[in-house]
């Protein structure tokens, strides 16, 4: 549950079939936001409104990076992180409702997923800077500033406040699945009858491609890269991934994960990546970081209990697992 700049999640889709066969345009463009890479895809009248739907899809990213930015000192977030222990900050609606799903995600794990995880940023560094592990001592100070019940949301005034001082939170687990939802949102508002957002892993789609097909999103098997875990034919649904194949440290040989449990303060550890499947890219997020930290076991169990969402779990050991609704959820994408 790590978000650091430049962060590259999972380069795990790939796009087929995307060649026009009618008079429709597919505009694509890659761009850098909350310091990973976004492409947005969009199918639309021509190039000239592709590329001008493609701006205003990418100013609503923005705006939404700049309200919920841990790295950003002016935004509401950072503004909350800088009075924990002092006061309560008000925000716009919009930071609230996010944070109060977010801890949502962890009442429903027992903590298992946390927000206020990013008290930790100051001893876990995926940049390329660590040279060794932090000391126990240095996990124990930082997982006292932890705990989503040490958040406090006041519902009438609009606030949020950080109990302790010295506690942070960060939205690197639903922030982009959620900047790619409300991206989606607007450009259907707009009129846009159909594209991808994908937000370095966190992806949502609408519409079918211009020949008429849906779109088709391969799942990587880091194992074996030139084979795909799965391939999903999506027309209105999210999917995004979680993994540590792609961002970890090596030291002393061994590879430690940029998901961080929360509740231990080390990586994660039994899980090489979920891949979660759903409408919506927020909660598909928020359920493939959770079951990351909790482990095979827990995590299927806990996304069994869904009824609209379903994951694909991939071992260290590269045994793929399906949840038990996964062939009925894949389906529904459609």
């Amino acid at each position: 549950m790590k978000n650091t700049f430049l962060k590259n999640i999972f380069t795990f889709i790939l796009l087929y079939a995307l060649i026009p066969t009618n008079a429709q345009t597919v505009g694509v463009r890659d761009t850098i936001l909350m310091g990973s890479r976004f492409q947005i895809t969009l199918v639309d009248k021509d190039s000239i409104s592709a590329e001008k739907n493609i701006n205003k899809a990418i100013d609503e990213m923005i705006r939404i990076e700049e309200l919920i930015s841990d790295w950003k000192p002016t935004s509401q977030v950072s503004q909350v992180n800088q009075n924990a222990g002092i006061k309560p900050i008000k925000v716009d609606r919009e930071v609230f409702e996010l944070t109060k799903r977010a801890i949502y995600f962890s009442q429903l794990t027992n903590g298992a997923f946390d927000i206020s995880f990013a008290a930790m940023d100051k001893i876990w560094k995926f940049d390329g800077t660590m040279e060794e592990i932090p000391t126990e001592n240095e996990i124990k100070k930082a997982i006292e500033k932890v705990g989503y019940q040490n958040i406090l949301l006041d519902e009438k005034n609009s606030t949020i406040f950080l109990k302790k001082a010295g506690m942070k939170i960060g939205f690197g687990s639903t922030g982009k699945g959620y900047a790619a939802q409300k991206a989606r949102t607007y450009m259907q508002n707009l009129g846009i009858q159909a594209g991808i957002i994908d937000a370095s892993g966190d992806m949502t789609t609408w519409g079918n491609q211009p020949n008429g097909e849906p779109w088709k999103i391969g799942i990587t098997n880091p194992f074996k890269r030139f084979k795909m875990a799965d391939i999903l034919v999506m027309k209105n649904a999210a999917v995004t991934t979680s993994g540590d194949y792609e961002k970890f440290i090596l030291i002393d040989g061994i590879r430690y994960s940029h998901i961080i449990n929360p509740k231990t303060g080390y990586p994660s550890t039994g899980l090489t990546s979920v891949t979660v499947i759903g409408p919506d890219a927020e909660m598909c997020n928020g359920f493939s970081t959770s079951i990351m930290v909790l482990g095979k076991g827990k995590g299927l169990e806990l996304i069994n209990q869904q009824k609209d969402y379903a994951a694909l779990l991939i071992t260290d050991k590269g045994k793929i697992i399906r949840s038990k609704n996964y062939k009925k959820i894949k389906k529904k994408l459609k």
